[in-house]
């Protein structure tokens, strides 16, 4: 075995340009497949993380059919005792309450549509990093009656910090919520939908502003990352009665999300697929040279007395070898190209950038090193290289001697 890929391995050299170019083919296509791959999906990680873990988490625990009917009267009562056995189920990690509702923010010329969120000041920051998000003025504090806005609110209403603004809203059971609050910040989001929507209060305020004291519309769980979500999801589910409460992850949350990526994702491997495609039939081509220009030399060999399959695999070598320094020279060539965008990501402008932001992400496309890409890419093309060596064999196993040497 190992005589015959020495010899696999010199043959291949005998025509050192058809090889060179066989392979650089071969280092190409996992170069581009590699890098589609990675800018795909380091762009969804980073719209993921823009849409997920700037506001909504990757879990979230509701009152049962809060998700069908999202009013301040499907609210649930806060305990304290209950939030730290949630806690504790999830291995320490923090539960954040919110009371949220939509309320009708005005200056008296302007007046425009907010979703208005009750939040604790100390366990939002630590989850969503919310104080580092104020560009103008003070981050909000537990007992004070001031008003957080985002950037596109304030833009819209035409306020700035120590601005006094008017919310309207329906409180708890159809009471009225109604106040007058200063602008104590203005925080700015990577995501340009909630830039464009979000207000807070501290939670205490906004339980008074609605008539909801005590009260949360929703705890968000304080997850590292997706790998999380199945037994944090699972854990608070045999936790909680579910004709009680609903215990949803974030493809539950933002379906939309899922269903776009799902869309690009099958659109990515169209294209895909149509490289292999073109890969596997200069590969053929290769191949097929490769066989037709030595029959001459397989009838001798087969002649003299070598079996058919040792002439095969050692073809079918010659073809691994070269789809295989192809593929490594590819993830190797790739590597670079990859990490280089992950520091230095695309960042759109002009038009298309408005489309990124139609979407709620910010115009940003990096790469991710993702050494499964590298493999995949690699081992696909391979594999799709290694198939080639099916011809060769079933044109070795119909080969006839003296046919072959005669042509």
């Amino acid at each position: 075995m190992n005589r015959s890929l020495v010899l696999a391995w010199r043959n291949i050299w005998r025509n050192k340009r058809r090889t060179l170019i066989s392979a650089a083919s071969v280092a190409f296509a996992v170069l581009f497949s590699v890098s589609v791959s990675s800018l795909q999906k380091g762009g969804w990680d980073r719209m993921l993380d823009n849409v997920v873990r700037f506001y909504f988490g990757y879990a979230q625990v509701h009152a049962a059919g809060y998700s069908e009917e999202q009013t301040i009267d499907r609210s649930m009562a806060m305990d304290a005792d209950r939030m730290r056995e949630w806690e504790g189920a999830l291995g320490g990690r923090q539960v954040v309450p919110r009371l949220e509702s939509f309320a009708l923010a005005s200056t008296g010329p302007a007046t425009v549509g907010v979703l208005l969120s009750g939040i604790d000041p100390e366990r939002e920051d630590a989850f969503t990093g919310l104080a580092a998000r104020v560009v103008k003025g003070a981050y909000l504090q537990p007992d004070e009656q001031g008003l957080l806005v985002s950037a596109g609110i304030a833009t819209d209403l035409g306020v700035g910090v120590g601005d006094t603004v008017i919310l309207l809203s329906q409180g708890y059971q159809s009471a009225t919520a109604d106040g007058k609050y200063a602008v104590t910040g203005i925080v700015s989001f990577g995501s340009p939908d909630l830039n464009k929507l979000m207000v807070f209060l501290p939670l205490a305020e906004a339980q008074y502003f609605f008539g909801a004291e005590g009260r949360a519309t929703s705890f968000v769980l304080d997850l590292e990352g997706q790998d999380e979500v199945p037994g944090a999801l699972a854990a608070m589910r045999g936790l909680l009665d579910p004709e009680v409460h609903e215990v949803l992850g974030w493809e539950e949350l933002i379906p939309d999300l899922v269903q776009a990526r799902a869309f690009d994702e099958a659109g990515s491997v169209i294209v895909l697929i149509i490289l292999y495609l073109i890969i596997a039939f200069g590969l053929f081509g290769t191949v097929l040279m490769m066989t037709k220009e030595r029959e001459y030399e397989f009838g001798v060999l087969i002649a003299i007395g070598m079996r058919r399959g040792q002439l095969t695999g050692i073809l079918w070598a010659e073809v691994l070898f070269l789809s295989l320094m192809g593929a490594l020279a590819g993830m190797a060539m790739a590597l670079p190209v990859v990490a280089w965008f992950q520091v230095n990501p695309i960042v759109f402008t002009g038009e298309m950038a408005d489309v990124y932001e139609k979407f709620g992400v910010e115009p940003v496309m990096p790469t991710v090193v993702d050494a499964r890409i590298f493999l995949v890419q690699g081992a696909t093309i391979f594999l799709l290289a290694a198939a080639m060596a099916v011809y060769p064999w079933l044109r070795i196993r119909s080969l006839s001697p003296v046919t072959a040497m005669r042509h």
